[in-house]
C-alpha cells in the first residue's frame, strides 16, 4: 500500500479566539464543510489544527461560534463570491 500522505505538506492554523466555544477551518480543502476540521483549544485561548495538504492554493476561513472570521495571522486574502474575503494559502509553493 502506497503513502496517503505522499507529496502532502504539513500545515498549522491557529487562532486566539479566548471567548469562542468552538472553532472550525473551512475552506476549498474540505469542501467549506464546517464540522470536518475542529480546531483543537490550547492554553492561553489559542486554538490550533494541523492538517496534511497537497501543493496548491487554498481559500479559507475560521468559523467562530458560528461567525465568519478571516485569518489575522496572515495578510494574504482575496475577494470571495459573496462580497467578502477570504484567506488565502499557497502549500508548497510559497510554503506558509
Amino acid at each position: 500500500m502506497g503513502n496517503a500522505n505522499k507529496g502532502r505538506k504539513r500545515v498549522v492554523f491557529w487562532l486566539n479566539a479566548e471567548s469562542a466555544n468552538e472553532v472550525c477551518i473551512v475552506g476549498d480543502f474540505n469542501g467549506w464543510q464546517a464540522q470536518k476540521h475542529l480546531l483543537k483549544r490550547k492554553p492561553g485561548g489559542f486554538w490550533e489544527k494541523t492538517l496534511m495538504l497537497p501543493p496548491g492554493r487554498y481559500e479559507y476561513k475560521f468559523l467562530v461560534d458560528g461567525n465568519w472570521w478571516l485569518d489575522p495571522s496572515n495578510g494574504h486574502c482575496c475577494d470571495n463570491c459573496f462580497g467578502g474575503q477570504n484567506s488565502v494559502v499557497e502549500v508548497g509553493l510559497q510554503g506558509r
